[in-house]
This record gives C-alpha cells, sequence and structure tokens, in this order.
C-alpha cells in the first residue's frame, strides 16, 4: 500500500513539473510572438515614413485612428508615425529582454527538474536523478 501511494505521488509531482515547465513554454512562444508581431508593424510603418516624406507635407493623407478612417495633412501624420515607431521600438526591445529572461527560466527549470525533451539525444550521460521526459 505504501508502495502505491509513493508511485501516485511521484507520478503527481511529474505531472506538476511537466505542467509547469509547458506553461514555460506557452510563455515564451506568446512572447515571441508578440515580438514578431510587432516587429512587423514596426516596418510597416517605417515603409509608410518613407514614401509620406517622398510628397508634399500639405497633401492630404488618411490614417485609421480606432477603426474610423480620418482625413488628415502629411504634416499631422508623419509625427505621430515616427511617435509610434519610437515607441514600437522601445516595446520590441523590452520584449526582447523579456524573452531572454524567459529562456533562462526555462533553462533553469528544466536543469533542476532534469527535464529531456522527447527529441533529444537519449545517449547523452545522466546523473542518478530519475528524469521527466517532456513531448
Amino acid at each position: 500500500m505504501a508502495d502505491s501511494s509513493k508511485v501516485m505521488s511521484k507520478k503527481a509531482d511529474q505531472a506538476k513539473t511537466i505542467e509547469t515547465f509547458q506553461r514555460l513554454r506557452a510563455e515564451q512562444r506568446a512572447i515571441a510572438s508578440k515580438m514578431s508581431e510587432l516587429d512587423a508593424e514596426k516596418t510597416e510603418h517605417k515603409s509608410v515614413i518613407k514614401a509620406l516624406k517622398e510628397v508634399s507635407s500639405d497633401r492630404r493623407c488618411y490614417r485609421l485612428v480606432g477603426g474610423v478612417l480620418v482625413e488628415r495633412q502629411v504634416k499631422d501624420v508623419l509625427p505621430a508615425l515616427e511617435h509610434n515607431t519610437q515607441q514600437l521600438t522601445a516595446l520590441v526591445d523590452k520584449l526582447t529582454e523579456q524573452l531572454t529572461l524567459k529562456g533562462k527560466e526555462l533553462i533553469t527549470y528544466k536543469e533542476k527538474n532534469n527535464i529531456m525533451l522527447s527529441d533529444e539525444n537519449k545517449d547523452s550521460p545522466t546523473d542518478s536523478k530519475p528524469s521527466v521526459l517532456v513531448t
């Protein structure tokens, strides 16, 4: 009876370890996805800025604000776009930092709990601690 409760407890601990590891990986993927999305938006802003710099500052242009298309002049829109680009750059930098920290946290957790991914080399030397296999 005592052996079966130890086995059940060990399996529950392994399941909790795997769940936490997968949650950390999901958080890392979410940060990377958001970073990619914002980087694409920044690139789009830069191409619009480049196009607007080549036209007259009194020319009409349209800007989407909160789902409403608003008519403005280039001289009014260009500074706002440049400011948004600066903010996007700062945000991408901050997300890059968060991604690095999350990666370090993931590696630390993996090493601490002796987690091996299913695609890792199975012939690699392991220490005496039991490992958790994550697929």
